[in-house]
C-alpha cells in the first residue's frame, strides 16, 4: 500500500454526541493528536470513531448505542436534535473530496438513521451533488464507479430504519464508491490495549492482526514468526533497544494447544512468563506490532500511549507513529508533554471545555506565537506545560482559554 492509495479523513464535525455539542475539525493531517487535561473530551473524540466502526459491524447501530448507555445518555444533555457525524475524506491523494453525513435520532425509544448521504463533485468546478441520499430507511443511490449528477438515481428501501445505507449497499459491487467507504470504516483499528490483556494464554493458531485489547498477542507473534520473520526480528530488535537487557520474545505452544508468551532477559538462562513481565515491555511490544503491521489498518487509533511507558520512550514512539502515517491515518489521544514534543503544530489539537461545559478544539498551528517559539527551538510539550497555549491549560481543570 502506498501513501497515495490510503484514504484520508480531512474534516470531522460532530454534533450532540455527549460533550461534543458542536465540534468541527478542519485540515486533519495523516497523524492527528488530541491533547488536553483530564475531562477535556479526548476519549469522547476517540469514541466517535469507535462508535462509527461498531455501527458498521455485525452488532449494528442498536448495540453500539446500548453499549454506551442508550440514546438518552449518548446525546448531549439538553439537546433534542439528532446526533450528527460528518466526515470529509479522499479515497486517494488526488481523488475528489467526499462528504459522508450520518444523523441518528430516536423514535419510541428506538434509535434510527434519520438522514444519511454521500456527496461529491467531480472536478474543480460544478455543484456538489449527493450520490447517496437516504432518510428513515429509504432513499436513492447512483451506481457506477464515477457517479455523476445526471445519472439515474435508483430507489432503494432498507428492511429497517436502523440499517446504515452505506453498510448495506456497500456490500454490492455495483456501488464501488459506497463500497470503498464501507471497507474503509469496517477496517478501522481503534486500540484499547492493556498490559493485563496481553498476558493471556490463548488457543494456538496464527492471527494476522492484534485484537483491539491485545489479548491475542501470542497468536500475532506466531503469525509473524511463520509468515514475516524479518518483520518480527525488526520489531524485537527495536524493543530490545528500548528495554534494558531484553534478549528474546517467544510464543511457545503448550501440550494442551494453547500459546504461552515468554520473555528472556540477560543474563538469565531461562525466560519468564509474560504474566511476570513489566507492563511497559508488553505495551511497547503491542504498539510496535500495530505500527509495523505488514498489512496495516487504514485508520489506527491509539489512546494515551504514554500509560506504563517511561517518558524517554515516548519521543521515538511519536516519530514511529508519524512514519506509520504514510500507510495509515493515525488518531492519538494523549496528555503527555513528552509525546507531544515530537509533533508538528499542524498535527496537534488542544481540547478544552467552554463555559457551557462543551468540548472545543484548536490547532496549535493556529495559535499565536507557537510557530515562532518553535523556530527558536521550543517544543510543543514544553510550551503546553509552560502555559503558552491559548487554551487547554494543563494546570486548570476547566482548560478554558488563557487570559494573558
Amino acid at each position: 500500500m502506498t501513501r497515495q492509495s490510503v484514504p484520508r479523513i480531512e474534516y470531522l464535525r460532530v454534533k450532540n454526541y455527549r460533550a461534543l455539542h458542536d465540534l468541527e475539525l478542519k485540515k486533519i493531517t495523516p497523524l492527528t493528536v488530541f491533547l488536553g487535561p483530564n475531562g477535556s473530551g479526548k476519549s469522547t473524540i476517540f469514541d466517535v470513531f469507535a462508535f462509527l466502526a461498531e455501527c458498521f459491524s455485525e452488532s449494528g447501530l442498536r448495540r453500539a448505542i446500548d453499549k454506551r448507555g442508550r440514546f438518552k445518555e449518548l446525546r448531549t444533555r439538553g439537546s433534542e436534535e439528532p446526533i450528527v457525524i460528518e466526515l470529509k475524506y479522499r479515497e486517494q491523494t488526488d481523488s475528489p473530496l467526499i462528504t459522508y453525513h450520518l444523523a441518528i435520532s430516536e423514535k419510541n425509544k428506538s434509535p434510527y438513521i434519520a438522514e444519511e448521504w454521500l456527496q461529491w463533485h467531480r472536478g474543480q468546478r460544478g455543484t456538489p451533488f449527493k450520490f447517496l441520499d437516504f432518510k428513515d430507511g429509504e432513499g436513492r443511490v447512483i451506481s457506477g464507479d464515477m457517479p455523476d449528477g445526471n445519472d439515474e438515481r435508483i430507489y432503494e428501501q432498507l428492511d429497517s430504519p436502523q440499517r446504515i445505507a452505506v453498510n448495506t449497499l456497500g456490500q454490492f459491487a455495483r456501488h464501488p464508491r459506497v463500497t470503498a467507504l464501507r471497507r474503509f470504516i469496517t477496517g478501522w483499528y481503534l486500540s484499547y490495549i492493556s498490559a493485563d490483556n496481553t498476558r493471556g494464554v490463548p488457543e494456538a493458531g496464527p492471527q494476522e492482526r492484534l485484537s483491539l485489547t491485545g489479548d491475542n498477542l501470542p497468536n500475532v507473534i506466531q503469525y509473524l514468526k511463520e509468515q514475516h520473520p524479518d518483520r518480527l526480528n525488526n520489531i524485537l530488535t527495536k524493543l530490545s533497544n528500548r528495554i534494558p537487557r531484553l534478549e528474546k520474545v517467544e510464543a511457545e505452544m503448550m501440550p494442551d494447544g494453547r500459546l504461552l508468551l515468554q520473555i528472556k532477559d540477560a543474563p538469565f538462562l531461562e525466560p519468564i512468563l509474560s504474566k511476570f513481565a513489566s507492563d511497559g515491555t508488553l505495551k511497547m511490544l503491542a504498539y510496535l506490532i500495530v505500527l509495523y503491521d505488514p498489512d496495516p489498518a487504514q485508520l489506527i487509533g491509539i489512546e494515551e500511549p504514554e500509560n506504563h511507558l517511561h517518558p524517554s520512550l515516548l519521543l521515538e514512539l511519536a516519530e514511529e507513529c508519524r512514519a506509520a502515517s504514510a500507510y495509515s491515518q493515525l488518531m492519538v489521544t494523549t496528555h503527555s508533554p513528552f509525546f507531544v514534543d515530537a509533533l508538528k503544530p499542524e498535527e496537534l489539537w488542544v481540547l478544552y471545555r467552554n463555559e457551557d461545559g462543551f468540548t472545543q478544539a484548536k490547532r496549535t498551528a493556529d495559535m499565536q506565537g507557537v510557530k515562532e517559539f518553535m523556530d527558536h527551538g521550543a517544543k510543543l510539550g514544553q510550551l503546553w506545560m509552560e502555559e503558552y497555549f491559548e487554551v487547554g491549560n494543563p494546570l486548570i481543570n476547566s482548560g478554558a482559554p488563557r487570559q494573558r
